[in-house]
């Protein structure tokens, strides 16, 4: 479930980025019969785009207008929030986004504004958290056999995640901390390579996203050891959470939302978030998320999401800050 780049390569494209955000926007009245767009900041294909394009779907039907779906990739969500910050602020533009955008890009990369200040998250689309696979090769059936596999090899057991200072590094850390072992860290540039890399061998262990890993795990390419919910995953029941393994500080669940500026009027706002809780609310819409082994967003209030992001990004920050970790 991500579209985390490479540091440097984020780097780059935020530099770009950031230079749309310095100019003003324009600020017309809503327009009715205007389409909408969706811009996603994340590449064609991906969770991101699937999700919002299914949106789409629904909310030409709420709002009886053209929706327009837009992939934007690039800079953690950045360049998407660019373009978001130079469209009218009426209501007919918004980012689909991981919750990463403001939970841990910040921590990743030095930016000049407050992500948090930028973004307004309006409604929660879909949930998934984290599984640590390993190849088949690791003698261990069950977590606690992991661990105890990689006691007895300190320093020697490694792990993927899909970038550095991102939650499934973050999950690695908080593992060797609760479990007293040591596993060493290899950051990648994104899921697709750090997986290859599990299936082929050449690294031990991963935390990935749910849905990269299912279709693996069903193929017997990896060995799932936990999941970062609350509760077991619809999606794989027989794997337990870490909490149920005697682990509880290690829980994580990533959410995709829509995103607006904060200046839209609050009735564009509240028309927007109505429309898209209905579309998400559809039967056909939540079998088709549990297709992509994806779970229902949850009704938060655009309030109780912003306090959550605000409680995520801490909480990273604690752990990346214990290790010395420096943006870039």
């Amino acid at each position: 479930m991500t579209f985390i780049l490479r540091r440097r390569g984020l780097v780059a494209t935020l530099a770009a980025a950031l230079s749309m955000l310095a100019a003003p926007a324009a600020f017309p009245q809503a327009n009715a019969d205007k389409a909408v767009r969706i811009i996603v900041a994340g590449p064609p294909g991906g969770s991101l785009d699937v999700v919002s394009r299914l949106l789409a779907d629904g909310l030409q039907k709420e709002l009886g207008k053209p929706v327009i779906v837009e992939t934007k990739p690039g800079g953690g969500g950045a360049v998407a929030v660019g373009d978001l910050m130079q469209s009218p602020h009426d209501g007919n533009t918004m980012v689909v986004s991981l919750d990463a955008l403001v939970s841990e890009i910040p921590h990743i990369v030095k930016l000049r504004f407050d992500m948090a200040k930028e973004v307004r998250p309006l409604a929660e689309l879909a949930r998934g958290g984290l599984v640590l696979v390993g190849h088949p090769s690791v003698p261990a059936k069950n977590l606690n056999e992991l661990v105890g596999y990689v006691k007895t090899h300190p320093g020697k057991v490694s792990y993927a995640s899909y970038s550095a200072g991102t939650v499934s590094h973050v999950m690695g850390l908080q593992l060797n901390k609760a479990a007293g072992i040591d596993m060493l860290h290899v950051a990648y540039k994104g899921t697709p390579p750090a997986l290859a890399d599990v299936m082929g061998g050449h690294i031990e262990l991963m935390f990935a996203g749910i849905p990269n890993a299912i279709p693996l795990i069903k193929a017997g390419k990896i060995v799932p050891y936990a999941v970062s919910l609350p509760q077991r995953s619809p999606n794989l029941p027989d794997v337990p959470t870490f909490a149920e393994l005697g682990y509880p500080q290690i829980e994580a669940t990533a959410w995709m939302g829509v995103f607006v500026t904060p200046d839209v009027p609050a009735e564009a706002q509240a028309r927007l978030r109505d429309a898209t809780l209905r579309v998400m609310a559809q039967p056909a819409t939540r079998e088709r998320l549990k297709e992509f082994g994806l779970e229902p967003g949850q009704t938060r209030t655009p309030e109780e999401l912003a306090k959550s992001l605000r409680s995520d990004y801490e909480r990273i920050g604690v752990v990346l800050k214990s290790i010395d970790f420096k943006p870039e």
